[in-house]
């Protein structure tokens, strides 16, 4: 998937966009080795207490990887979409704010 997120996160570099990751365990190594050889470009949080940590299990997540996609308020409106429809889903979401932001300036 990292490829992908990895194009996502170019893609809307100029737009009110963010990729936020959580990993969960004692990934930490691999992630630094990944964010050394620029596979992860975007920030994440390391839940080290693992799948029963505070994170988890606040976001209820029962499944890895759990991918949630927010709107500005937010409010999650996608979840467990990935590649095209997760680009679907947050271009949507960036559509509707662009649309907020004109009917504002109206």
């Amino acid at each position: 998937m990292y490829p992908h997120e990895r194009s996502l996160v170019n893609r809307l570099k100029d737009k009110p966009f963010v990729l936020f990751g959580i990993n969960t365990g004692d990934e930490k190594s691999l992630l630094r080795k990944l964010i050394n050889d620029g596979e992860v470009t975007w920030p994440f949080w390391i839940d080290d207490t693992g799948k029963d940590g505070p994170i988890t299990q606040q976001w209820a997540v029962e499944a890895f990887p759990t991918i949630y996609v927010l709107d500005a308020k937010g409010v999650i409106r996608f979840k467990d979409v990935r590649e095209e429809e997760m680009d679907h889903a947050v271009d949507t979401l960036l559509a509707e704010l662009e649309e907020e932001s004109k009917r504002k300036e109206s």
